[in-house]
Formats: structure tokens, C-alpha cells, sequence
């Protein structure tokens, strides 16, 4: 009965460290009233806050997969990922459905400007052919609006292959861009 009982407590510990303990401390946390004065002020665009939390937890998900292997096909991080099994494999952990095939991603959630992506959209790209038109490669967003467009991806590049992290600005993704997809 002990085992049950340690075991009990180390899950209850591990469960308030990674949901509720950064929010508990902060709301305890004394803040003087002249260093909140101070403070700059910056103009944002309204964000649900049940949306950036559950688009920080995406990202924060799939940041825990860098360095996984490249698999064509693949869709689990024991085997490895392609790019759009990546994205299913992300996403479905937050029950969020999307199809392992990136020429469908092109048209999941809606549309938005390439300037106002934000942490958890997709982002799809073409193949990596100069021609090539039709959907190639996807990613997620890990970067903010006003940023440089960042995202998190499972590679088949021969130098550095499987889950990273790479900028459209400044390298082919930008000749390849498609379209940015919002789903949360």
C-alpha cells in the first residue's frame, strides 16, 4: 500500500509542476505597483487566452520531438516522421484531426496572411523542385507576428535530416511558400 501511495504523490507532483504551478506562483507572486507602472506598453491583437495556451502547448509538444528522425511514411516518433506526419502526429495529441498527406493540408482551417502567422498554424510549401506548384512540405509556426517566420518541421534534407527547426526568410522556403493554414 506504501507504493500506492508514493506513487499517488509523485504523479500529483509531476501533474501540479506541468499544469498548475507556474500559473499559482505567478498569481502569489508580489508585484510592486512603480515596476508595473513602467512597464512598456506594446499593441497587440486580441488573442483568446484558451488559444495562445493550447497554441503554446502545440508548439511546446512538438519542440519535445526535435531531433527525431526522417521517415517517408512515418507518423510516430519510435519510427520517425515525413512532414505531414509530423503535423497529424502534433496535432492529434491535442485532438485536433488532420490527414497524413500534405496536398490535404493545403486545405485544412482557414487561410491567413503569411504576416500574421502565429505558434501552432501550419504552414505548407511546395515540393522542392523549381517547378513545382503543388503542395510539398508542411510545418508548424513557432515564431510570432512581426517576427521572422519560423517553424518546426520533419526534414528529408540530406544534410540534418528529421525534426528541426527552420526560417522562410532568406532560404528556399521562401521561393516555396504556399500557404499559411490557422486550425486552432
Amino acid at each position: 500500500m506504501r507504493y500506492v501511495w508514493i506513487t499517488f504523490i509523485a504523479l500529483s507532483l509531476v501533474m501540479l509542476a506541468m499544469f498548475g504551478w507556474p500559473k499559482w506562483r505567478l498569481a502569489f507572486s508580489p508585484v510592486p505597483r512603480a515596476s508595473v507602472a513602467e512597464l512598456p506598453v506594446q499593441r497587440t491583437a486580441w488573442v483568446s487566452p484558451r488559444a495562445a495556451t493550447r497554441a503554446d502547448s502545440v508548439v511546446g509538444f512538438a519542440m519535445r520531438q526535435l531531433g527525431i528522425s526522417y521517415r517517408y511514411a512515418g507518423n510516430t516518433p519510435a519510427t520517425g516522421f515525413d512532414c505531414s506526419g509530423f503535423v497529424q502526429y502534433v496535432f492529434n495529441e491535442f485532438d485536433v484531426a488532420m490527414p497524413h498527406s500534405t496536398s490535404l493540408l493545403i486545405s485544412v482551417g482557414r487561410q491567413v496572411p503569411r504576416e500574421q502567422a502565429r505558434r501552432g498554424d501550419i504552414v505548407v510549401f511546395t515540393g522542392t523542385a523549381a517547378t513545382a506548384t503543388t503542395p510539398g512540405h508542411a510545418g508548424i509556426v513557432v515564431s510570432e507576428p512581426g517576427q521572422p517566420l519560423r517553424f518546426i518541421h520533419s526534414s528529408s534534407a540530406r544534410r540534418e535530416s528529421g525534426v528541426k527547426i527552420s526560417q522562410v526568410e532568406g532560404t528556399d522556403y521562401e521561393r516555396r511558400f504556399m500557404s499559411v493554414r490557422r486550425v486552432l
